[in-house]
């Protein structure tokens, strides 16, 4: 971890230390990727942004897109299958505001990944080891000529740390390219207010007053003063992050503060609802990849509004007070949201957790970890009301072609413009498909 305006200076009583923003050392270099042009041409972009969705934990897949209600009881649970806009099609119970909506978006409920904790999926990988998170491969790639970095993941300020713990998992980031590509790390409160993780204000500055440019002018300069040689010796990596926070238009894009009150309440006042709103603005605002994180921690011993979808116990209770209900009226406002804007068209929305849960329930009301699950898909040309592939009668086993995570990967790259030709040049996802069956 670096600080950027972190200078020690001797003083009568020794030295002391002073920060303006502090921020990890990998950010700027990941923001100061090359553009486009400097990249080489890129493919045919169907999606300007990305937005990916990651239900941190794993959702069941027969409590969300893929019901059973021929199931014995043990398998099915207590909730009803109902129907959606899609003739023929059934959610489960605790998302009525997506079956309303099915219509703008697609299901995969042959997908296949470890049935273990990890961010595999979103390397292409069954276990992520050293490859890098799509974001960072998108990031590479496309570059950003924005005040914007290209790949930012938002997360809820607190939650639940039990388990697999988010931020220290392998395939969040650049892997084996380095901390170079790891995507720049936000927050989001249930109040909506933004914190730009690893990057600390000094002290008495709040993010909302960033365009207040002359106090800002006026901190650092005192700053300054106070040892000018060390400031003067900032490099570009600084200067960078320096930049975003003080160019108004990149601040204001995490401002929720200028959403009006309908909007934000429309997506609901949970850090998971606020975040899905900040991603909004972050793909409003031309950000080639965002990753909104649901928890920083899978496991659900935590109850509350940011616990885990690792539903081990009680799954059908936090399924009915928490996941069931943040889940349907957060993404779907994201989906009203992006369409009333315009920007669906352009933003390819994936909704999906690192696996799903075990058909039968076992005996303290949970579901345990599972391989199979589904995934939802909007956006950039995926064709709404649709659904691909299909489990057995307890949605289990895909009966039909297993979708993988390497497909997946396949599927959002080409989207963003990295087609089959620059993954092959690149060595990225051999062999993986594209799930045309989207389009």
């Amino acid at each position: 971890m670096n600080e950027i305006g972190s200078f020690r200076t001797r003083t009568c009583h020794g030295v002391t230390r002073r920060a303006f923003l502090q921020t990890a050392a990998s950010l700027p270099a990941a923001w100061g990727l090359s553009s486009i042009a400097a990249n080489g041409a890129v493919g045919s972009v169907k999606a300007k942004s990305v937005l990916v969705v990651w239900l941190w934990g794993g959702p069941s897949q027969l409590d969300t897109f893929d019901p059973k209600p021929k199931a014995p009881s043990e398998i099915r649970g207590p909730f009803a299958a109902i129907a959606t806009r899609t003739p023929g099609v059934q959610f489960s119970e605790p998302l009525p505001r997506l079956a309303d909506r099915s219509e703008k978006f697609a299901v995969i409920r042959s997908t296949v990944f470890s049935g273990n904790h990890g961010l595999g999926p979103l390397t292409g990988a069954i276990i992520a080891t050293g490859q890098p998170n799509f974001g960072s491969i998108v990031a590479k790639h496309r570059g950003s000529d924005l005040h914007l970095p290209p790949f930012i993941s938002v997360v809820p300020p607190k939650g639940p740390g039990h388990g697999a713990f988010l931020l220290t998992q392998k395939g969040k980031g650049g892997g084996d390219w380095g901390a170079a590509y790891d995507p720049f790390m936000a927050s989001c409160s249930a109040e909506g207010e933004t914190t730009l993780r690893g990057l600390k204000l000094v002290d008495g500055l709040p993010f909302a007053r960033l365009e207040d440019r002359r106090l800002l002018s006026a901190r650092l300069d005192k700053l300054k003063r106070s040892a000018e040689d060390v400031y003067d010796h900032w490099d570009h990596h600084f200067k960078n992050a320096y930049g975003l926070l003080t160019n108004p238009e990149s601040a204001a894009a995490f401002d929720l503060s200028q959403e009006p009150a309908r909007v934000r309440e429309k997506y609901g006042y949970t850090s998971f609802g606020q975040s899905l709103l900040l991603g909004r603005r972050l793909v409003e605002a031309g950000t080639p990849y965002v990753q909104v994180n649901w928890s920083l921690g899978v496991d659900s011993v935590d109850e509350g509004t940011n616990t885990g979808w690792d539903t081990h116990y009680n799954n059908f209770g936090l399924m009915t007070d928490y996941h069931g209900p943040i889940l349907d009226w957060s993404l779907s406002a994201l989906l009203d949201d992006l369409d009333d804007r315009g920007l669906l068209d352009q933003t390819l929305v994936v909704a999906t957790g690192e696996m799903g849960r075990t058909p039968k329930i076992n005996a303290t009301g949970g579901r345990d970890h599972w391989a199979t699950c589904s995934m939802l898909w909007a956006g950039a040309g995926v064709r709404g009301g649709r659904i691909i592939g299909a489990t057995d009668a307890i949605g289990g086993q895909p009966i039909t072609k297993p979708v993988t995570a390497a497909m997946m990967g396949a599927t959002i790259l080409d989207r963003a413009g990295i087609d089959q030709a620059a993954r092959a040049q690149k060595k990225l996802l051999p062999g993986a498909e594209v799930v045309h069956e989207l389009f």
